[in-house]
């Protein structure tokens, strides 16, 4: 059975079976606890598989620590999915602390680790090897020096190029202009969030947000190829400042602590999508509104159908709060991110919505 079935997603013998299978779509919507070890794990977890009559569920982390059991050291159900493993962030840690340093194969077994093991991981979460991950990040370092306005040479030089024509050559290959002739295409930096409903890609240019959306979603690389034409922009892998505001204030959305972003969003576009998108910034954290709901708040009633597409052609998740919308007779309907995810977001915001009001009315006692 698929996590869409919203009637019984909640019902132990789904969720049983669910974690039987070690279904991924289910990761975010429930928890396993295990009577006879003490400890919870995630619905993928590797461990061995107990009894049905030695296990029950919980729907958040912390139901399952209050109920005194302690977190699976296999799974690692408190870190977000999709979090990079202990010998990614050594290496992760390494370049950020030397952002001019050329980590070699050789570093990387001195440090006890095996170079393919590492490009696999690479590969399978980043689409580029370790090699091509560094010189993304040190071209992202370089292009920002020269719109500091550095030199050409200083700005090889600080990013750790020895030599300025390997440095021409990478920086016109992944920026698509020479270094000195001082027209650097538009671009966007892309980069992957782990977060608790799973992988999420997030990609920003200088005016703001363009993109965060899940990183298995079909329709996430015909989207960057959308937006790579529409703002005349190359891809290149690393951070801006409006995506790492965006991490930090989507870390405070998924603790509770946050109902609405400030971040600056850049969403090109037609002038009627652009009004559909203006409009689902207007449904307000724990509430929902049908897509005829929506038309007719644009002035458009006969234009259900194309309001909906307009949803789905969003490109900013969860900030652009397209999971909201549903069906005239309160059904999950569409969503690109999976009707899992949805379920999972709408549950969580109307939980928190409600703590909100009665937190405020303790504080009026």
């Amino acid at each position: 059975m698929k996590a869409d079935s919203n009637a019984s997603i909640w019902s132990d013998e789904v969720m049983y079976d669910a974690f039987l299978r070690r279904d991924i779509s289910y990761e975010g919507i429930f928890f396993a606890a295990v009577k006879t070890t003490g400890v919870f794990c995630r619905p993928t977890c590797t461990a061995r598989r107990p009894k049905r009559e030695n296990v029950e569920f919980y729907k958040s982390t912390k139901e399952a620590l209050s109920s005194g059991y302690r977190p699976c050291k296999l799974c690692k159900p408190l870190e977000y999915l999709g979090t990079a493993p202990d010998f990614i962030r050594r290496l992760v840690d390494l370049i950020a602390d030397n952002p001019a340093k050329k980590v070699t194969d050789s570093d990387i077994m001195k440090m006890n680790l095996e170079p393919s093991r590492v490009r696999r991981w690479f590969k399978a979460n980043h689409g580029m090897t370790f090699q091509s991950y560094q010189r993304m990040l040190r071209i992202n370092g370089a292009l920002r020096r020269l719109r500091e306005g550095a030199t050409v040479t200083d700005a090889a030089f600080e990013t750790g190029y020895d030599s300025m024509s390997g440095f021409s050559e990478s920086f016109k290959k992944i920026v698509g202009s020479n270094p000195g002739d001082g027209k650097y295409a538009n671009v966007i930096n892309i980069r992957r969030l782990a977060t608790p409903l799973g992988p999420m890609i997030v990609g920003g240019v200088d005016e703001g947000v363009c993109l965060l959306e899940f990183a298995d979603r079909t329709a996430l690389e015909s989207e960057i190829k959308d937006l790579r034409r529409l703002l005349k922009a190359n891809i290149i892998y690393g951070d801006n400042r409006h995506t790492s505001e965006l991490e930090k204030q989507l870390m405070e959305y998924f603790e509770g602590k946050r109902k609405t972003f400030d971040v600056g969003l850049v969403t090109p576009g037609t002038g009627f999508r652009q009004s559909v998108w203006r409009e689902l910034m207007t449904i307000g954290y724990g509430t929902t509104k049908s897509y005829e709901e929506e038309a007719l708040a644009i002035g458009n009633l006969k234009g259900i159908r194309a309001v909906a597409s307009a949803n789905g052609a969003n490109r900013i998740a969860i900030v652009i709060p397209c999971h909201r919308v549903i069906g005239k007779d309160g059904s999950l309907t569409g969503y690109g991110g999976g009707l899992w995810r949805k379920k999972w977001l709408l549950d969580f915001e109307k939980r928190n919505a409600g703590q909100a009001v009665l937190d405020e009315g303790e504080k009026g006692k």
